[in-house]
């Protein structure tokens, strides 16, 4: 039995995943945050909440990884940790930098550090030979509308420190740049009291359908699990509306991108990690989006698991304690398994979910969550705003995600506006 330190979390899916994974794995874990009642006011009512299934709770300002790591020396010196485990985007820095401090196994901090910022992302890709689009970092209005003139329209806008799609964005003029630069600059601390660097990256638009490549990287070398593909809808956002794994894709094209993100993460130095590289696939061959150094998010690890019998969350645990993971393929009686998310059009409260019921008693569904009446709700513009998923597979093929779309399409909110 190991005992590992869990630094803060999401509060969603991976906030059960993971102590999950190192429950049924037999260790044990500590939960460090700097406030509690963060995750407890999004504890399902009746449930208790799997954080709360710690071994111990501590409180720390884990903001301030200067003065964080004395902090986590001290409680090393006592509760003796034996690896470092976060899932939330924001603290994915600060548990590299814990691990490296306390001699214990991980991606050296550097390498997450890049991995982590779009614009270090790349540069480091860039100078490693990868192809990728042209890009400009910009620290102000000016720059960002010169080099806008200069890589041309249509661009992406994006904050070099922000997950989950929030502020990214298409623009295809100067009226939509100046727009879209305005919004960013007005968020300049994010959802857990960080404040943001300001610059922004602008990017020339990748043209062709986008996958992610699901990795494990132990051991100097990179394992591909499989490539999922993704839907994408609200322009000029970019909202994940569904995924589908493993992707319906010439095998020529799959081993295109899974090559990718392997050069990619070796570029990046990046071992002793589960990651979600995402990659756009252009007429021109793969093209990088962005490497996560953590399990996908959106549940895909849960597609992952449903076709293949492999366990992207306990693979991280594994490997976090310096463990060979468990990659081997196990028969699930699935080929497919998708999800697509219930995506809100318009600001107000729900009132309900209609035809839930009839999609609740579909034979092939696998999941069906949704948010509770008297919710609040806002049109989306990022991933954080979803009403719900419907997760469904199939044991004959690539039909996954048609049958979500089916199963999608019974279920009608019912939004009360303010």
């Amino acid at each position: 039995m190991a005992h590992l330190l869990m630094v803060e979390s999401w509060v969603g899916s991976m906030s059960r995943l993971l102590p999950r994974a190192m429950r049924e794995a037999g260790h044990e874990f500590t939960f460090l945050t700097r406030d509690l009642h963060h995750y407890l006011r999004s504890a399902p009512e009746g449930i208790a909440h799997p954080l709360l299934g710690a071994r111990h709770v501590l409180t720390a300002e884990t903001n301030d990884t200067d003065g964080l790591l004395p902090f986590v020396e001290r409680a090393h010196e006592v509760l003796r940790f034996d690896g470092v485990v976060t899932s939330c985007d924001y603290y994915l820095r600060t548990a590299a930098r814990i691990a490296g401090r306390l001699g214990l196994p991980g991606p050296t901090p550097e390498a997450v550090e890049n991995a982590c910022r779009k614009d270090a992302t790349r540069r480091v890709l860039a100078e490693a030979g990868l192809p990728g689009p042209r890009f400009a970092l910009c620290a102000d209005w000016a720059e960002t509308a010169a080099a806008a003139r200069a890589i041309g329209y249509p661009l992406v806008l994006k904050p070099v420190d922000l997950c989950a799609g929030m502020f990214v964005r298409r623009v295809d003029d100067e009226t939509a740049l100046a727009d879209a630069h305005r919004a960013l600059a007005a968020f300049p601390v994010n959802a857990r009291g960080q404040r943001r660097d300001p610059v922004v990256l602008l990017e020339e638009l990748l043209d062709g359908p986008e996958v992610s490549v699901e990795t494990v990287s132990y051991d100097g070398a990179v394992h591909v699990v499989g490539v999922t593909d993704k839907s994408v809808g609200g322009e000029p956002a970019f909202i994940e509306t569904g995924h589908m794994f493993p992707a319906a894709l010439d095998p020529a094209d799959a081993e295109a991108a899974a090559e990718t993100a392997r050069r990619a993460l070796k570029a990046l130095g990046l071992d002793g990690v589960v990651a979600h590289t995402e990659i756009k696939l252009t007429a021109d061959g793969p093209r990088l989006v962005e490497v996560n150094p953590r399990p996908a998010g959106n549940r895909i690890t849960e597609l992952v698991r449903h076709v293949t019998g492999i366990d992207l969350a306990a693979a991280c645990v594994d490997v976090a304690l310096g463990r060979e993971p468990d990659l081997r393929r196990r028969a699930t009686g699935l080929t497919s398994a998708a999800i697509g998310f219930l995506v809100p059009d318009e600001d107000g409260v729900l009132e309900a979910v209609d035809g839930a019921d009839a999609v609740r008693a579909a034979d092939d569904l696998l999941e069906l969550r949704l948010a509770d009446p008297g919710k609040s709700v806002r049109a989306a513009g990022s991933n954080n705003e979803y009403l719900g998923h419907v997760m469904a597979g199939d044991a004959r093929g690539p039909g996954a995600r048609d049958r979500v779309a089916s199963l999608l399409a019974g279920l009608r909110p019912r939004v009360v506006t303010r």
